[in-house]
């Protein structure tokens, strides 16, 4: 029963990523990631898929293993937030105090994305540091 919700929460976050992708104030890679863990409690094969995917594979890896988000990644969701809060302002026409709360809702939110570290470049096999870090 619970393999089964695991995997249409999964389907669901999936459309939602897909719609994502061609709208452009409505996020792809949280729904994309979100998927994937769905996937990993329900489907191995369709979490393999999703990250092999050559399109977003590398970004939900490295959110997955590093907690990481590219600079083109927090350019990306920064400007959707932005173009977000303007749409909303320009077509809600909302109070003052709404308009406020949305937008420190939208400033938190681009402060943690913009607070995740960028991807570290995989490690070559074989190299003698592999396994430790120096940093």
């Amino acid at each position: 029963m619970m393999r089964a919700l695991w995997l249409c929460l999964g389907c669901l976050m999936l459309a939602l990523g897909v719609i994502g992708a061609f709208l452009p104030v409505m996020p792809t890679t949280i729904f994309l990631i979100l998927a994937a863990a769905c996937f990993s409690r329900s489907s191995p094969r369709l979490e393999k898929w999703l990250l092999d995917s050559p399109t977003y594979g590398p970004s939900l890896r490295a959110w997955r293993e590093q907690g990481a988000v590219s600079r083109k990644g927090k350019a990306y969701a920064c400007a959707g937030m932005t173009v977000g809060y303007l749409i909303f302002f320009w077509s809600a026409h909302p109070s003052l105090p709404l308009s406020i709360g949305v937008g420190v809702f939208f400033l938190a939110s681009a402060a943690y994305v913009l607070s995740r570290p960028s991807p570290r470049p995989p490690a070559a096999s074989g190299d003698p540091g592999e396994g430790s870090s120096s940093e």
